[in-house]
């Protein structure tokens, strides 16, 4: 049979507008470069073709869209979502329509489905590793600010513990409705309040703005901003530092598994690849790898298991193994969640990160934050992992 008359239909849920329209198009382009890639290889005895829909941001189009994908093209797996609501929206209709989500994101956690493999940071990868960060070089007294929904509250719960744990605190923790800009207020708290750090939950539009007013605020009162009270944030992203502006963008610091400024020889050729195929938009993200990986562990998982039917699919992903730009990632066939690489980055007013902490090796992902338990974190590179300093 010749290859290209084999084609398997995939879905790409992703907002390319609305107020996090900058990472859907970044999540969007990774899922369409690794097309590319796997529709130009030799050994692969099939071709995927995108379906790709625009929910817009809108949190009420996710179920529609990812419904219409299921029943009426008849697409069996989907990558896509950013928000975890999104995510919890759609998960109710792959559970009924026998469809496999491919989750691209870094998220809160707690959650393994039985219809959705993870290719995102779990909790133990990004949101642990920056609370011990802060609290070995900056101090434990911590201020929460965040989007309105599941992430945040999810990820300040999981900080809030981490820090009490190690003899910290939170002085205050406040929510904004996904978009709002009017952060003047929480700003003025959190100057009034002096914490040590503020850890930024906030998404989109909001956060820029957060960033921006910040900034602007602590600097009419003479103060070093990212010095004195830096913001850190597990979600925050090279193509999102333009967005922020020159005048606000640096100095601040990001927990996630992948920066472009990555040193491996296939970060370097990703890198080559994305700004051949996507120089509008800038330097690539880790929502964009996260992406990227999921459609290549797909294609890999239909051709072991010689069909694109979900069970065998789910089956035929654990344990799988991909040279990933950040490194070579696993899938852990018990949880679906995949081993990834903690970093910690500085951002700079060029709209790069400098990597200042790394744990150098991969980390069995930890979904439920068993270490609290166990604390075992030698076995099988899992638990609570030990980040370096390298800059």
């Amino acid at each position: 049979m010749e290859r290209e008359s084999v084609v398997h239909d995939i879905g790409i849920l992703m907002s390319t507008t609305g107020s996090y329209r900058l990472i859907g198009e970044a999540m969007l382009a990774g899922a369409l470069l690794a097309v590319e890639e796997i529709n130009a290889a030799a050994d692969l005895p099939f071709h995927l073709n995108a379906k790709v829909v625009n929910p817009g941001g809108v949190l009420e189009n996710y179920a529609p869209a990812a419904k219409s994908l299921l029943t009426e093209d008849k697409v069996t797996h989907i990558v896509g979502c950013y928000t975890s609501s999104s995510r919890k929206e759609v998960l109710p209709l792959f559970e009924k329509n026998d469809g496999l989500l491919w989750y691209p994101s870094h998220y809160e956690g707690f959650e393994t489905s039985e219809n959705v493999v993870y290719t995102g940071a779990s909790p133990n990868h990004h949101v642990i590793p920056l609370s011990d960060f802060m609290v070995a070089n900056c101090g434990g007294r911590a201020w929460l600010v965040g989007s309105n929904y599941i992430w945040a509250w999810e990820n300040n719960r999981i900080m809030r513990e981490s820090l009490v744990d190690a003899g910290g605190r939170v002085l205050g923790e406040r929510y904004l409705p996904v978009g709002e800009t009017d952060v003047a207020a929480i700003v003025d708290q959190i100057l009034a309040a002096k914490p040590d750090f503020v850890f930024n939950t906030l998404i989109g539009d909001s956060s820029y703005m957060f960033f921006r007013e910040f900034r602007r605020a602590a600097e009419a009162l003479g103060m070093d901003q990212p010095a004195e009270i830096p913001v850190v944030s597990c979600s925050l992203a090279e193509p999102e530092l333009a967005a922020i502006g020159p005048e606000a963008c640096d100095g601040h610091l990001s927990s996630s598994v992948y920066f472009e400024s990555v040193d491996t020889p296939e970060n370097r050729q990703f890198v080559s690849r994305w700004h051949q195929r996507f120089p509008e938009l800038g330097a690539c993200s880790a929502d964009a790898e996260a992406t990227y990986i999921a459609v290549h562990l797909l294609a890999m998982a239909i051709g072991r298991a010689g069909t694109t039917e979900m069970a065998a699919v789910r089956e035929a992903v654990g344990g799988l193994q991909f040279a990933a730009p950040q490194g070579c990632v696993q899938v852990d066939p018990e949880n679906r969640h995949c081993y990834l690489y903690p970093r910690i980055g500085r951002s700079r007013r060029d709209g790069g990160f400098d990597i200042i902490a790394d744990a150098g090796t991969a980390t069995r992902p930890d979904p439920y934050l068993v270490w609290r338990e166990t604390q075992d974190s030698a076995q099988a590179g899992g638990g609570r992992p030990r980040l370096k300093v390298v800059s």
